[in-house]
């Protein structure tokens, strides 16, 4: 029975673990930051803090203890939000050995050896991963063995993993889509309609498509689970909190207010923008959606301001 470490009790890290408990081959530890988090779990197995009504099997094993999570580990997947990735990583490295790394990093250090990296991304609302919807992922990596493990590992007759090569473009796919989410809330804040969002997803596909390129990435990757696929589910699910985040910026309400409210839970586009937007200016690529979005996130631009000016651009062709 393999044991595997799964680092970060948020919505995506406590449904990752119900999905590995399920099939009862694993040893699954959970490491939680949130001290209510643990309580939760170990009391009522309920994560009712990020997760409620969702049932932790009584084989998964809450810890906010790395060194405990760490223990024997054979494989480590990593689910915290992606500005934790740095410290955390920093944090786990007494307790791992070369062969037993995993992860999603996206903001990733040298560490003095080589570790096996992998990204596991797709369409996948953590609730309904949880309650058992069949669900479609891709594990990238550009270690063969390393897929074909997390493949076997991971999946179940609702939990389906596909192989990928593409490292950096699943990586970079699952970033990029939530600062798209957000602008597609945005026109459903404002009460637009089906014709802008379906522009602004495929427009969006574009823009996450040349970074992806520039950044060593494949574009091919933009076309698959982890490029249109999750593209299309963050800017058009009611669960996608990206979206959720959109929607009340075009109601006209302040991005500090909708941060406060949103109780701990992440919206990761928020700041993805700042950094997708450096790496646009980095590689001197047009990205107007990310810009405008970023404008409207940090700049105070006014929603209707945005799409007229993403309307009004020089004309080009597609």
């Amino acid at each position: 029975m393999s044991r595997i470490a799964v680092i970060g009790a948020g919505a995506w890290g406590t449904s990752l673990s119900i999905v590995l408990a399920r099939n009862g081959t694993h040893q699954v530890r959970l490491w939680a930051y949130e001290e209510e988090v643990r309580r939760s779990v170990e009391s009522c197995r309920e994560n009712a803090l990020f997760m409620p009504g969702a049932v932790i099997p009584a084989s998964v094993c809450v810890t906010n203890s790395l060194a405990e999570a760490l223990d024997g580990a054979s494989i480590v997947v990593g689910v915290m939000p992606s500005h934790h990735a740095r410290n955390l990583y920093r944090q786990m490295k007494p307790y791992l050995r070369m062969s037993e790394v995993i992860g999603t990093v996206l903001a990733a250090e040298p560490y003095g050896f080589s570790p096996r990296l992998g990204a596991l991304s797709g369409p996948s609302f953590a609730l309904e991963v949880a309650k058992g919807d069949p669900t479609a992922v891709t594990i990238a990596s550009d270690d063969d063995e390393l897929t074909h493990v997390v493949q076997r590992e991971f999946s179940d007759p609702n939990f389906r993993v596909y192989r990928h090569h593409d490292l950096i473009g699943v990586e970079l796919g699952g970033s990029l889509k939530n600062i798209i989410a957000i602008a597609a809330g945005v026109i459903d804040g404002l009460g637009l309609g089906h014709n802008t969002v379906a522009a602004l997803i495929t427009r969006g596909l574009a823009e996450m498509t040349r970074l992806v390129v520039a950044c060593g990435g494949q574009a091919e990757t933009m076309a698959g689970l982890a490029g249109l696929g999750d593209l299309v589910l963050t800017c058009t699910g009611s669960l996608s909190r990206n979206r959720s985040v959109g929607v009340e910026l075009g109601k006209g309400r302040k991005l500090n207010e909708i941060i406060r409210s949103m109780h701990g839970m992440v919206a990761e586009g928020v700041l993805t923008t700042d950094a997708a937007v450096g790496l646009a200016r980095k590689y001197q690529l047009e990205m107007p959606i990310t810009e405008q979005t970023y404008a409207l996130l940090h700049e105070g631009k006014s929603p209707r301001e945005a799409i007229h000016e993403l309307m009004t651009r020089p004309f080009t062709t597609e």
